[in-house]
């Protein structure tokens, strides 16, 4: 039984692949900072074990790493934090806040990938979660939009530092999310498809055998971003 690590599980995208591999069979380890609506998300899923905290916390990082046990077939960091809503532009944005948009999207994927490596097996998935905004300018996500973009350049160093395993940042594409409403607040975003249309991409990552890159969730099979 292969073992997996997800982090922002208790709903979304993070809680759509949960179910997604639950159903073929993995053990799961999966965290969310609500508890309650943790245990609530995965009730009734066989295979997976939840761990209520925030990724920023390093003592949580290692309790997620203990629970997988011996081996990590997968490491999925999809937990982040869009910042101040509505957003500010670069010149106004409160640095503060910055600050933790950082610690979640960029310092903590990397940590915990540092705590869980000596348990990776060789050929392990890695799957940093990121987005267009890492490789597009929009005037309004400087914060998030540069977050993703450090977790790319990591997730390349990554893959060029540690040829044994599969390191790949994945672009889902717009999702019907909180975080994406939280983006646009008061705004109708019922036209943007749920997130469980993303994860035919992220399985196909993580059951074939696609070298280390980006890719886009959408894109065919195989194609690089």
């Amino acid at each position: 039984m292969p073992t997996g690590i997800i982090t922002g599980a208790s709903r979304g995208l993070g809680l759509a692949l949960t179910r997604a591999l639950a159903a073929d069979g993995w053990r799961l380890v999966v965290d969310a900072r609500d508890a309650s609506a943790l245990e609530r998300a995965v009730a009734g899923l066989d295979g997976v074990v939840a761990v209520p905290g925030d990724v920023a916390d390093a003592w949580h990082r290692r309790a997620l790493v203990e629970h997988a046990r011996e081996r990590i077939d997968l490491l999925v960091n999809n937990a982040s934090v869009l910042g101040p809503s509505p957003q500010p532009g670069l010149a106004e944005y409160p640095l503060a806040e910055l600050d933790k948009v950082y610690a979640v999207n960029v310092v903590a994927p990397l940590a915990l990938f540092q705590v869980a490596y000596p348990r990776l097996a060789p050929g392990a998935r890695v799957l940093n979660i990121t987005s267009d905004a890492a490789v597009e300018a929009y005037a309004g996500w400087g914060g998030y939009g540069s977050s993703k973009a450090a977790l790319e350049q990591i997730s390349a160093i990554l893959a060029a530092e540690h040829p044994q395993l599969r390191v790949h940042a994945v672009d889902p594409g717009d999702m019907r999310t909180r975080l994406q409403q939280e983006a646009f607040p008061g705004e109708d975003i019922s036209d943007r498809p749920p997130p469980e249309d993303s994860v035919p991409g992220l399985l196909a990552l993580i059951r074939g055998d696609q070298p280390s890159g980006r890719y886009r969730a959408h894109e065919p099979a195989g194609a690089a971003a």
